[in-house]
């Protein structure tokens, strides 16, 4: 409910220099107040007049013309120079007639009106009565303007809010619809490879399966795992670059061999065997991550080949220009048009989004491109002369004059030592196909479900390499890892971490709790026989 203001009330100011005069004018205009609606003031000066004018708005002054000092024509110029009160009407109170002369010089001073004295109250009630009843009609306009100026203000207000919650409303929805479409490709990519490990799982199940369909079999089941393993990394990286937590291990790097490399996987593997790949690559030195920038590379010629109709030509270039090295991949397949290249390093952000393209993807792998150049200190852009005219994408990074040294991450990759191996798994599946892996091998493995059962093994079996899960119910991989280092009768076996957590500071963690060496889940089988080898090799020169 609206609380109703009270209208102001309209001041009347009397001037006069004589007290006599001024106490039976002022008593004059007390008697009508009540009626009229106003309030009285007195001055017995110009200049008393004049600070009431500084505090207040009057509807009409009776100002003596004649006062000593400051004159009434003195006082009415004085008040109306000044820009707030220029337009108060003034009537002259004189005690003679005026001739036209000084009429006129009243009038020139702003008078309204002459009163002369003996004043006759009707005549003075009835012009009071019209300047108040103008002052009212005033203030009453007045307040009425201030009113509609603070409706509009809250108006506007409330309209700047609406128009904010509409675009915030607009913001979710684009929202929602880019997840809603981000799921659906996701829900795609899974299916798709889970598929085929399915059916291929199901035809090595089958009597009288010849060896060569067992063969292509287990080579659908290694390739689609592999991309179920890149879908699942890519997935990772998207959460770590969005809570800033990549952490490079950079060291100096040949980007021309890495890039080579990549190419020779993808084409190893089929992925590109559709495709005319050409290849322009210099030696050029960088440093790097070569993780990371591995990861460049792969997801800047997976996006070419994703838009790339089969049979398309693909281009791929690294040269060196003064202090930086640029890598380009360029395709001659569906484009992008003028909307899509400003948004294109955005996260779930693709070109043509149909569900029967010949490669898969999220729309996560030129966001993850950018934020891992980035911290490279470089930069990537993307250029196209629109859609079915192809596409190029660049990178820039700084230029390294140091080469890299021979060294390969884990050594002794051929060996074939035979070892003792103990396994803690908490996942029956993943359990009992690393067992059966390891004793294909030629290992001899033993299994625990949990931490306290491992330790028991452990103790009693004095295995070559354990074998950790950091996952485990209640006492989870690190806490078992500090148990074994603390008992004086496994102190000294090779322990190595297996987990889903492949942060650089996840490595750390492992180290400080007295892991030998962090693998990440899935472990392929090159990577876990060059594991074991090392670890065993070290654990019997500690002996």
């Amino acid at each position: 409910m609206t609380k109703l203001i009270p209208d102001p009330t309209p001041n009347v100011l009397v001037v006069n220099d004589d007290p006599g005069s001024l106490i039976g004018l002022v008593g004059l205009l007390n008697q009508w107040e009540h009626d009229l609606g106003f309030e009285t003031f007195s001055a017995r000066s110009g200049e008393e007049a004049l600070r009431h004018v500084l505090k207040h708005e009057f509807a009409v002054i009776l100002l003596d013309v004649n006062m000593p000092g400051m004159s009434g024509f003195e006082t009415a110029e004085a008040i109306h120079s000044r820009h707030a009160s220029s337009l108060t009407p003034i009537i002259f109170v004189t005690a003679y007639s005026a001739d036209e002369m000084n009429r006129l010089k009243g009038y020139e001073q702003g008078a309204v009106d002459y009163l002369f004295t003996p004043i006759v109250p009707e005549i003075l009630r009835a012009k009071l009565s019209v300047f108040v009843a103008l002052a009212k009609s005033k203030l009453a306009v007045s307040r009425q303007a201030e009113a509609l100026d603070q409706q509009t203000r809250k108006l506007t207000a409330a309209n700047e809010l609406l128009q904010r919650e509409i675009s915030k409303r607009q913001i979710a929805e684009e929202k929602n619809k880019t997840t809603e479409a981000f799921l659906a490709m996701l829900g795609h990519e899974l299916r798709n490879p889970l598929s085929a490990i399915s059916s291929a799982a199901t035809l090595l199940g089958l009597d009288g399966i010849s060896m060569q369909k067992a063969t292509t079999a287990k080579e659908i089941i290694q390739r689609q795992s592999g991309q179920l393993t890149r879908i699942v990394d890519d997935l990772l990286d998207l959460s770590r670059v969005m809570s800033g937590r990549i952490v490079l291990a950079k060291r100096a790097l040949d980007l021309g061999a890495l890039v080579r490399n990549c190419v020779d996987t993808l084409q190893i593997s089929g992925r590109a065997e559709s495709y005319r790949i050409e290849l322009d690559v210099e030696p050029v030195f960088i440093h790097a991550d070569p993780a990371r920038m591995e990861q460049v590379v792969v997801n800047l010629i997976d996006n070419a080949l994703k838009y790339t109709p089969l049979g398309g030509r693909i281009e791929i270039s690294l040269k060196p220009l003064g202090e930086a090295v640029f890598f380009t991949v360029r395709d001659n397949g569906v484009g992008m048009s003028a909307e899509l290249l400003p948004r294109i390093f955005d996260v779930f952000v693709q070109g043509e989004r149909t569900l029967d393209r010949p490669q898969g993807g999220l729309g996560i792998g030129l966001s993850l491109v950018q934020q891992l150049v980035s911290q490279h200190e470089g930069e990537v852009n993307a250029s196209s002369e629109g859609l079915g005219l192809g596409s190029e994408l660049t990178v820039r990074l700084p230029r390294s004059t140091v080469q890299p040294t021979l060294a390969d991450e884990l050594p002794g990759a051929t060996s074939q030592t035979k070892c003792r191996v103990l396994l803690i798994e908490d996942n029956v599946d993943g359990r009992d196909i690393m067992a059966m892996r390891l004793a294909a091998l030629g290992h001899q493995v033993f299994t625990a479900e949990d931490g306290p059962r491992g330790i028991e093994i452990a103790e009693r079996e004095r295995p070559d390499v354990v074998l950790l899960d950091i996952g485990l119910p209640e006492m989870d991989g690190f806490a078992v890892a500090r148990a074994l280092r603390s008992n004086p009768a496994t102190c000294d076996l090779k322990l190595v971490a297996l987990t889903g957590y492949g942060l650089e500071e996840d490595r750390i963690r492992s180290l400080e709790a007295g892991f030998d060496m962090h693998l990440v889940k899935p472990v392929d089988q090159d990577r876990l026989t060059r594991a074991l080898a090392r670890n065993v090799a070290g654990h019997h020169a500690s002996r």
